[in-house]
């Protein structure tokens, strides 16, 4: 990891495991090396950070280039490596050739299938971005569900600390297992297979001490 992603890294596991440990299963089935992107629900602002203080790789994420504001915000966006994107990401041509050269340089991405934040923190229907960045770049999709977040962190506003937040890590999908190959509607296709193969994974049961 760079220094400042590998600081904040280590910073999002201690606040975490002292704010919001839940339980974490699937670890085995993050890639040790090479590209791959991990698909996950969305439900708060706190998804991305306790996702990837999980992955012991170094992650790229997307955020809202209007959070791109001068000063510390920035600097910190930039240094940790996040692409800026527009809100529909489908659209965004700048933002899709660099995670193209993310991918193409063995990187591994968090995206959110549902493009922005549960409302209400179900599940939502996907958009075709996701789709449309895996079925031309054919790299595995590990499909991840986080529970208890948007009772942490929703729309309110409000954070409440102490709320256990689990997260699950599913078999990574193969190209074949999302991309139906043709179709007008091919990008849409696979990200609702990707999204049917999120909302499949159940919540980690407390471990037996």
């Amino acid at each position: 990891m760079d220094g400042v992603y590998g600081l904040f890294h280590y910073i999002s596991v201690v606040v975490y495991d002292m704010f919001f440990r839940g339980e974490v299963a699937g670890l085995e089935n993050l890639p040790k090396s090479g590209a791959f992107l991990i698909a996950a629900n969305h439900a708060s602002h706190l998804d991305p950070p306790i996702i990837g203080s999980q992955v012991s790789r170094q992650m790229c994420f997307f955020a809202r280039k209007t959070l791109w504001k001068p000063g510390v915000a920035a600097w910190w966006l930039d240094a940790v490596g996040t692409i800026p994107v527009d809100r529909d990401g489908s659209s965004d041509v700048g933002a899709i050739k660099r995670v193209f050269r993310a991918l193409a340089d063995d990187k591994a991405l968090i995206l959110f299938p549902e493009g922005t934040r549960s409302p209400d923190g179900q599940l939502q229907t996907p958009k075709p971005g996701v789709g449309m960045i895996v079925c031309r770049t054919q790299v595995p999709v590990v499909p991840a569900r986080i529970f208890g977040s948007f009772d942490a962190f929703g729309r309110s506003g409000k954070i409440n600390p102490g709320t256990p937040i689990s997260v699950v890590f599913g078999t990574p999908l193969p190209p074949a297992a999302y991309d139906p190959g043709t179709g007008k509607d091919r990008y849409q296709v696979a990200s609702e297979r990707i999204m049917a193969a999120i909302a499949k994974l159940e919540e980690p049961l407390p471990a037996v001490i």
